[in-house]
């Protein structure tokens, strides 16, 4: 299929795609034209990609981990799911460092707002 018939089957721009293929996520042929050919696997190529994107993998790690699918899902093989957990408790040490910010933000900004009414 032609690039312009799998951003229409997968929702995801054009520009997209070719960046996919840029990173070494996608892969595709030529067509004798010069046209970007992709094979029947490349919906599901590309909607492991976006799950994996939504999920605040980058690139670099999907790429990684794109020849570790098992069967046709979002399924990874057992030799590549320490890699998820280790991503998995970068996010949660991640988010308590946020969650230590905003309740600093909040304690200035209860304690200006104070501040001004005494004034």
């Amino acid at each position: 299929m032609k690039i312009g018939e799998l951003s229409r089957e997968t929702g995801v721009a054009i520009r997209l795609l070719r960046y996919y293929e840029a990173q070494g996520l996608l892969t595709s042929r030529r067509s004798e034209g010069g046209h970007r050919l992709y094979g029947p696997e490349s919906p599901a190529t590309v909607a492991r990609i976006r799950t994996l994107l939504a999920a605040g993998l980058p690139t670099k790690v999907i790429r990684d981990l794109m020849p570790c699918f098992a069967g046709e899902g979002i399924e990874l093989q057992a030799c590549v799911l320490d890699h998820i957990r280790a991503q998995l408790a970068d996010l949660d040490s991640r988010i308590t460092d946020l969650t230590r910010a905003r309740t600093a933000l909040g304690d200035i900004l209860e304690t200006s707002t104070r501040a001004l009414a005494r004034t």
